[in-house]
């Protein structure tokens, strides 16, 4: 699943054209040898494209490997990439094709042939991991190669499938040194994206520029060390510290929300995204959630105002719905079935559900990451408040938390979206499709219906009608319930520029972009 993976959409503009202004008029003197360092609490769970859809591992993805699409700095549709072009055949919106550039190679110099791409799409659902993206490619039905031309054949209309293709889900790997039915476990990594990767262990990624890269994006110019830190507390100390030149997911909300436009000694960049948070509830038979009236009952209890006020402190917004603000079909539907924390409507549908009060469950979160044992914490506080349930919280290293939930051994869990990439269909079918990312045993043959549905149209504009559909039903069946919407934030220091286009809602993580004033 790809639980968290958001991106920036704009800068605190006086500063950014103050500082952009600056650096155009000062001459260039780069150290292209001296290394940029990264922090992130995002982890990353797997090198090969076909174990992992999380955000860390996909923001590596995106500069060791290639995929046949991507996405420009804020841009909404797909742009070739490791293609020359790309297109559907006809309107059935059924036949997509694309004809690769010529000239890649990858790192062994071996040429990249349709047939690596062909690969490296039929291996990912062939893998098919329980933690991998396989999900996204729902639609794929085959792909087939002739010399540099891809077809790929769709088992019903999907005008978001090029979408899909630009993300980390269509990323080509060297078919010579990737297992066809299982994970690659060397620690290696073969691609043809703007970045090599050198080395990987001990909490870190060190990143060489690709010379031989050609692609859409600018070439990288400067070396790349990603660290990655246990939780906000230790990032924050490594960013006042200055073991880290660029800060991005997540600092503490205490720290981001002190930040100022006039500090003096680093570089901020705040915007909205599209990233969510969501409480995901265990829907199975057996489950304290199998009955949608005890899950009605929770989401009539959480106050989100009170969790974002105090546990967030400004940095997210309350979230009422599937799809977030800004993208087409956003509604308030989980607003509307409850405008305000209702604990006398919640006891009336436990009373219906006829089960003992109060309902006890385990809440599962991940250890380490942002605020989420503060945020477990106050859901806790809240839903016991009323007396009608009983909540034990217990935190999870990240790959064992991913584990726990895909075997369905949670009860209840927290789980953070982020956009693949920028379109809606992104937070439908892998958050409520039927056998979708977040493993919570939910299945409706209505939402499926929409889900397909919306995927028929080229004009986006047109699917707004099914998407709102879509959220009334989960507002009403309830597998999860959303919680809030995050505000982005990356710091910088003086020295570094081209951080305002490290991150945005298209799903893209751009190291190539950073590089030394």
């Amino acid at each position: 699943m790809r639980s968290v993976r958001i991106r920036i959409l704009a800068s605190l503009l006086v500063v950014a054209i103050a500082a952009i202004g600056g650096w155009q008029l000062m001459p260039a003197q780069r150290d292209e040898n001296r290394t940029i360092v990264v922090g992130t609490t995002d982890k990353v769970t797997s090198l090969d494209p076909a174990g992992a859809y999380d955000a860390g591992s996909w923001a590596l993805f995106n500069n060791v490997f290639q995929s046949l699409l991507t996405f420009e700095p804020g841009g909404a549709a797909p742009v070739p990439d490791a293609a020359r072009s790309c297109e559907f055949l006809g309107n059935a919106l059924t036949v997509y094709r694309c004809v690769l550039r010529p000239g890649l190679t990858f790192p062994s110099g071996r040429e990249v042939t349709g047939k690596d791409v062909k690969y490296s799409f039929d291996r990912v659902k062939r893998v098919n991991s329980d933690v991998g993206p396989a999900g996204l490619l729902d639609t794929l039905q085959s792909v087939s190669a002739d010399g540099p031309t891809v077809t790929f054949r769709l088992s019903s209309p999907d005008a978001t499938f090029p979408f899909k293709v630009a993300t980390g889900a269509g990323s080509i790997v060297d078919r010579t040194r990737y297992p066809v039915n299982r994970l690659r476990t060397d620690g290696g990594a073969d691609g043809t994206g703007p970045y090599t990767l050198t080395s990987y262990g001990d909490g870190q990624a060190r990143l060489t520029p690709n010379d031989g890269y050609q692609g859409d994006a600018q070439g990288a110019r400067t070396p790349v060390l990603m660290r990655y830190y246990e939780n906000s507390e230790a990032l924050q100390e490594a960013w006042k510290a200055r073991r880290v030149d660029v800060a991005t997911r997540t600092l503490p909300p205490a720290t981001l929300a002190a930040v100022s436009p006039s500090d003096l000694d680093q570089r901020v960049t705040e915007a909205d995204s599209t990233e969510t948070r969501n409480l995901v509830l265990n829907v199975r038979v057996g489950s304290p959630f199998q009955d949608r009236r005890v899950r009605q009952a929770l989401a009539a209890l959480i106050n989100r105002e009170k969790l974002v006020a105090e546990v967030y402190q400004g940095t997210t917004e309350p979230l009422y719905s599937l799809i977030p603000a800004g993208l087409t079909g956003h509604t308030t539907s989980f607003f509307e079935a409850n405008p305000r924390p209702d604990p006398q409507r919640a006891r009336k549908l436990l009373d219906e559900a006829g089960v003992g009060m109060p309902v006890r469950f385990t809440f599962g979160y991940t250890e380490g990451s942002g605020s989420t044992a503060a945020e477990a914490a106050e859901l806790k506080q809240q839903l016991e408040a009323s007396g009608l349930f009983y909540v034990t919280t217990k935190a999870y290293e990240w790959t064992a938390f991913q584990k726990r939930y895909a075997e369905g051994k949670l009860d209840a869990y927290g789980v953070g979206w982020v956009a693949d990439y920028p379109d809606p269909d992104t937070f439908s079918g892998p958050l409520v499709g039927t056998g979708g990312s977040l493993n919570n045993g939910y299945g409706s043959g209505q939402a499926d219906r929409l889900i397909k549905d919306s995927r028929r149209y080229e004009d986006r504009s047109r699917a707004a009608d099914d998407l709102k559909e879509l959220q009334e039903v989960v507002a009403q069946d309830v597998p999860m319930i959303p919680l809030w919407q995050r505000k982005e934030y990356v710091l910088s220091t003086e020295e570094v520029g081209g951080a305002q286009y490290l991150s945005d809602d298209t799903g893209v993580f751009r190291l190539w972009r950073l590089d030394w004033i």
